[in-house]
């Protein structure tokens, strides 16, 4: 890191033309430089007020100098896009000895960071990044809670009371919350958005959250008790701006995320997952029903079964190598779970302890890689500290050594690892179907909180919201069969867990449990096609030659999507859609239709080909 930095500020001194404003490659955004602070203006019309930045102790900030130019392309292995394209122009201005911000403009958005040289055994000084976010901005923000499983709802104004049952609450003085998650969407002007998050935690870092005090949203990172020396820097403060478009199809999140760390990925393979937990309310210490979830992946022709919590306390005489065993054999590839013994210990599900120490972490994975494992989904974790994120990366290196894809439950939201350790195949940090376990409360929100989603939530990363379940869990469910199904589109997942019990599939038509086995879970190309978050959503996929479209109705009424579908070419059409009970209306067509008529809390899918 120290060469890296080094280099880069000899690179930018023959380069420095010193400005009081910062434009993307395209002019369309641009950041000027007032009062020590940062104004952002999409085409003209300011749509981010940042003003305060840099550090304690630090000085105000001068002007931008131009540094260079970024221009490169890379390739993801999962995700909404898998040639992606990183342009963007860079900016330096010091603030302070050994210290300066660094500034990126890209076409959908910003990515700024502070750069240190020459610590000595010294403490993070306190940031001072902070948003403005005025009253009456409509807005879909998260209270922080460690495990980010929380809703978006709309408002216009910081005063929200506290949601009684999350962790790490803060109110201010007069019982509004004041902490805030990622990512943090605004429309500062109609039709215009931002979607405020942070990406790259590397090593030695803590993530961050906000805390506001009125207007003021404060980027406030989490625990990190380090002495640094040497070089150090911040993640980046992040901010995607446009259209709902820009926001949805951006790739900002791993733009300035690091490169792929792993030189052979042949084993990083995505698809679909059998699950057991929802449909049982339990782990997996039942031989006979994971067998039932095995059988089920082979009929669908999914390629991987979740072994959940508590196989290490299998009943019957069974054990966890038998029913690897019975999965390999049955040509299904096993993920296993695991308690990360960090967050929820007493009276959580086992196995814990096993990965704490990195050689028992390197033993257990040894085992698993041997006996036949393909992946390990990981659960429990206590926040965004310097503790936790340093664990995350070790979890995924370890993994990757011994091939094992990793799930992140119960874990912060993704903030770019997806492309350093591609072997990231998913994480929750998401209020998702597992709900209908818990409370009653998601019955009623859940289609309004899934027509969020994808304008929130899913733009940083994958996330395993767990879709599709025909039939009810311990909370009934009133989404349509149709919009259950569109979910496994709608959301992006490079492994996407199928929840509901295996009856409940094969009791759907033959064309639907077709789908399963064709469903695609990473994509050459995703296109926003219309939607408002919390109304409704439509997003068009692309797989090879074929397209996935994929709508739902977020409301309680019926809704008609209009569909601009131009970009779109094919006459082999299947159409997944409501029927006035709930259930299905399958049919097939030559011509792509201009609009979908929904039913409340419906949707739609139509597979092109």
């Amino acid at each position: 890191m120290r060469r890296f930095l080094i280099a880069m500020a000899v690179a930018c001194l023959g380069l420095q033309v010193s400005a009081q404003q910062g434009a993307s490659p395209n002019g369309l955004i641009t950041a000027d430089v007032k009062n020590g602070g940062i104004t952002v203006s999409y085409n003209q019309q300011q749509v981010l007020d940042i003003p305060a930045v840099g550090f304690e102790g630090g000085t105000a900030l001068q002007a931008l100098s131009f540094c260079r130019n970024l221009s490169e392309s890379y390739t993801m292995l999962g995700g909404k896009r898998l040639q992606c394209s990183n342009e963007a122009n860079e900016y330096v201005s010091p603030l302070g000895e050994n210290t300066r911000l660094v500034m990126r403009l890209y076409n959908d958005g910003i990515a700024f960071r502070y750069e240190f040289t020459d610590l000595k055994d010294a403490t993070l000084p306190k940031e001072l990044t902070t948003y403005r976010i005025t009253e009456g901005t409509r807005r879909w923000m998260q209270q922080w809670t460690d495990s980010y499983e929380g809703f978006f709802p709309l408002t216009t104004s910081y005063k929200t009371l506290p949601v009684r049952n999350y962790s790490g609450i803060t109110k201010s003085a007069d019982g509004w919350n004041i902490r805030w998650g990622y990512p943090a969407l605004l429309e500062p002007a109609d039709g215009i958005f931002t979607l405020i998050s942070e990406a790259n935690i590397e090593h030695s870092q803590s993530a961050s959250c906000l805390y506001n005090d009125g207007e003021l949203f404060k980027v406030t990172p989490a625990e990190n008790p380090l002495h640094i020396s040497g070089n150090w820097h911040t993640p980046w403060r992040t901010a995607i701006i446009g259209t709902l478009a820009t926001v949805v199809e951006s790739t900002l999140i791993t733009d300035v995320s690091e490169p792929s760390q792993l030189s052979d990925t042949e084993w990083i393979r995505p698809g679909v997952v059998s699950w057991i937990y929802w449909a049982y309310n339990h782990g997996s210490n039942d031989y006979s029903i994971i067998k039932k979830y095995v059988d089920m992946a082979v009929r669908l022709h999914l390629p991987y079964v979740l072994i959940d919590a508590e196989w290490d306390e299998m009943k019957d005489g069974k054990t966890i190598e038998d029913a690897v065993s019975y999965a390999v054999g049955k040509g299904i590839r096993p993920i296993i779970w695991y308690n990360s013994s960090v967050g929820w210990i007493d009276g959580a599900p086992t196995p814990k302890f096993r990965l704490n120490k990195p050689e028992d972490r390197e033993k257990e994975f040894a085992w698993c890689e041997i006996i036949g494992v393909a992946g390990v989904k990981i659960d429990f974790f206590s926040g965004d500290n310097q503790l936790n994120m340093d664990y995350c990366i070790d979890l995924l290196e370890s993994a990757a050594r011994h091939h094992l894809l990793v799930n992140f439950h119960g874990a912060t939201i993704p903030r770019g690892w997806q492309r350093t350790w591609p072997n990231l195949v998913s994480t929750e940090g998401v209020y998702g179907a597992e709900w209908y376990n818990n409370v009653p409360t998601f019955t009623s929100q859940a289609a309004r909180h899934n027509a969020t989603l994808p304008f929130t939530r899913n733009v940083v990363g994958p996330m395993d919201y767990t879709p599709c379940a025909f039939s009810d869990s311990q909370h009934p469910h009133i989404t349509s069969n149709a919009h259950e199904l569109a979910l496994t589109v709608l959301y992006e997942s490079t492994l996407q867990h199928l929840a509901d019990k295996p009856e409940s599939y094969y009791a759907q038509p033959q064309q639907v449990q077709d789908f399963f086995g064709q469903l695609p879970t990473v994509w050459d190309e995703t296109r926003f096609v219309s939607g408002y978050p919390g109304e409704s959503a439509v997003l068009a996929r692309r797989s090879g030659n074929t397209w996935y479209v994929a709508g739902i109705n977020g409301s309680d009424e019926p809704k008609t999507l209009n569909l601009d579908l131009s970009f779109i070419s094919g006459s082999r059409i299947s159409i997944f859609a409501d029927s006035a009970n709930k259930s299905w209306d399958i049919s097939t067509a030559k011509v792509l239709p201009t609009e979908m008529k929904c039913q409340p809390r419906g949707g739609f899918v139509l597979v092109v080909r």
